[in-house]
């Protein structure tokens, strides 16, 4: 082989792509892709020899088949998920405690039978029956008669004319019921419209509402803000219901707890208490004891400036999150009634402005995702209200259901506002006094505020707009009481029961020990800080009624007792969120701790005297010397 016959390989392989060389011992008769298609067509079938019989099975297609052996357990001769009448018993108990307990959460129910605890199985002429069981048994009527007849028996909730009978009037006692409800709700409040009438005139009688409400009155529960609702609630893991704390059970959306306790009971629900700063914190703590035995219960002002309670309640999102640890994150949805401040706490956990607030309702128009940290999210969502067959007009005012510049003759409302805010209230907050009807108190408010009209007269609604206003906004201070608290034996406590944020322990003096009568001047610290909580009492007194005066001087020796064991109270270490708040309750505690210091210098023998003399002047603080500031010295 010489120079000419490399040359010609070379020129052979020099058109050939570098990819696909020919390479020595490769089979150059047929490509890959025909071998591989051959050997699938072989191995397809069996091999036979020259008689035909066959040498070699083809694949799966042996006859032969190794012995099988099962395993001795006694698993495979038992029934597979069943339970026992006792451990389901078990199951119903355990399960019923903790739905009552608002605090214990269950975590898996994915492998328990739900339907069967859930459900409790009731009696029918004594013999247990399912739900499940009595809803598979009956059909409707459409199903069960005419062309779209699934069955050919028809499976009825009764099996005679007795029973038949029975339901027939069942169903007659709820119509009647429900003709009784409406009667009422018509404005009937006695039985001499139906007196004297038989039942078929009763029920041809038309049992309508006879008022109509305004078309601002419906605001919040359209189909548009119930759609957003429902996608809130959807999306959310924790639902954070925000309440009014001057009127809690007035702003609870019931049909929102109702949906969520049958639609969706794995979601967590909770109550957050808003405006707390605009009642006593008294008051905020028996509601939260009060709805704390439904569902968890924080207490929170939405201020940017001085917020209070928002470190408890970003503890408490953390927790749900650690509760949750195989989600990436939890999302919480933002519920409740318009103008109750949803959007202000969601500013206040973020710490800045990210939703826009208003003190108006319908402020927020469609939902809002706002990412509190990595695994927590936060829905923000429109105001909603719930429909309620006792609301009357004024209660839908009260609690900034609708714009009141959008109501039409708004000095009707102004006799209920005066019934649910005290005399003295409304004297302090606009400096009138004198009227007897709502008429001349607005015509007294606006000659004061200059609110006149052409000749002299009066303008009654921009004043009644303006008061409204004041009572939605906080300018008039009222709030609703908590139920009282019942002790186990029945009986109703009496007196208060502690400020928010304090232990209700007392320090117990013996009754054989006399309490001395230690009277100090004015300028002492302790009869500052009496003048100042009497002062801070007479400003939330609640409902005004007129027994209240008769009330107080009766029981004017143990508001005076009350008083004086206001200084027995220990505040609790305040958190660093509550800004001035517990700056307020340390300032507090100093003064008292200072006054009673001085109190005990006073030599107890000697004390008859000192209370008969002439009281003590209070010793002249010593003026310190003021040292001048240091010249500043001109640079050369």
């Amino acid at each position: 082989m010489g120079q000419g016959k490399k040359e010609a390989n070379r020129a052979a392989t020099s058109g050939r792509s570098s990819g696909d060389p020919k390479i020595k011992g490769e089979n150059f008769y047929r490509t890959a892709k025909q071998a591989k298609k051959l050997k699938v067509e072989g191995t397809g079938t069996a091999f036979r020899n020259k008689e035909g019989k066959i040498v070699q099975n083809a694949a799966y297609q042996s006859r032969d088949a190794p012995r099988g052996v099962i395993e001795p357990n006694r698993k495979w001769f038992n029934n597979t998920r069943v339970i026992s009448q006792e451990t389901l018993t078990n199951f119903r108990e355990a399960i019923a405690e903790t739905q009552n307990d608002p605090y214990k959460v269950l975590l898996k129910s994915n492998k328990l039978p739900m339907s069967l605890i859930r459900d409790g199985p009731p009696t029918e002429d004594g013999i247990k029956k399912h739900k499940a069981k009595m809803t598979i048994e009956t059909e409707p009527f459409e199903l069960a008669f005419g062309k779209k007849s699934q069955r050919k028996r028809p499976k009825l909730s009764f099996n005679t004319v007795d029973d038949l009978a029975a339901n027939t009037d069942k169903s007659l006692e709820s119509y009647h019921a429900h003709l009784e409800a409406k009667r009422l709700l018509s404005g009937e409040t006695s039985t001499e419209a139906v007196e004297g009438e038989g039942e078929a005139s009763m029920l041809e009688k038309d049992t309508t509402l006879s008022t109509a409400k305004e078309a601002i009155f419906y605001k919040g529960t359209s189909k548009r803000i119930h759609n957003e609702l429902y996608k809130v609630i959807d999306s959310s893991d924790v639902i954070l219901h925000v309440l009014d704390a001057r009127d809690p059970m007035g702003t609870r959306c019931f049909h929102v707890e109702k949906f969520i306790a049958t639609e969706a009971p794995h979601k967590h629900l909770v109550f957050v208490l808003n405006k707390i700063d605009l009642v006593p914190a008294s008051t905020v703590a028996a509601w939260i004891r009060v709805l704390s035995k439904e569902h968890p219960t924080v207490a929170i002002r939405a201020s940017l400036q001085n917020p209070f309670g928002r470190g408890s309640l970003i503890d408490l999102l953390r927790q749900f999150s650690i509760l949750h640890k195989d989600r990436k994150q939890i999302s919480v949805g933002m519920v409740g009634y318009p103008n109750v401040g949803k959007s202000s706490v969601i500013n206040t956990l973020r710490g800045k402005k990210v939703s826009v607030v208003a003190p108006i309702p319908g402020e927020t128009k469609v939902w809002q995702y706002v990412t509190l940290m990595k695994r927590i999210y936060l829905i923000d969502c429109p105001g909603v209200v719930s429909a309620k067959a006792n609301d009357s007009n004024e209660d839908l005012i009260f609690r900034s259901v609708v714009r009141i510049e959008n109501v039409e003759h708004p000095e009707q409302y102004i006799p209920a506002l005066l019934r649910r805010v005290k005399l003295h209230h409304i004297e302090r907050t606009y400096q009138i006094k004198g009227w007897t009807t709502h008429v001349e108190f607005l015509e007294l408010l606006a000659r004061r505020a200059g609110r006149l009209l052409k000749g002299g007269e009066p303008d009654l609604d921009g004043v009644a707009k303006m008061v409204l206003n004041d009572f939605m906004r906080g300018k008039i201070p009222w709030f609703t009481p908590a139920p009282a608290k019942d002790d186990h034996d029945g009986t109703v406590r009496e007196g208060r029961e502690g400020r928010f944020g304090e232990i209700l322990t007392k320090r117990k003096r013996d009754e054989d020990e006399s309490i001395v009568d230690t009277t100090m001047t004015e300028s002492t610290p302790a009869k500052k800080q009496a003048k100042r909580s009497a002062d801070d009492e007479d400003a939330f007194e609640g409902f005004s009624s007129d027994s209240d005066s008769e009330v107080d001087e009766e029981d004017g020796g143990e508001t005076a007792a009350h008083e004086d064991g206001d200084e027995d109270m220990i505040p609790l270490d305040d958190s660093s969120d509550e800004g001035d708040v517990g700056e307020a309750a340390h300032s507090d505690s100093d003064e008292g701790n200072k006054a009673e210091g001085k109190m005990s210098n006073i030599d107890i023998e000697g004390a008859d005297e000192v209370a008969e003399s002439e009281p003590e002047a209070a010793p002249t603080p010593k003026k310190k010397k003021a040292t001048p500031a240091p010249k500043r010295q001109r640079k050369t």
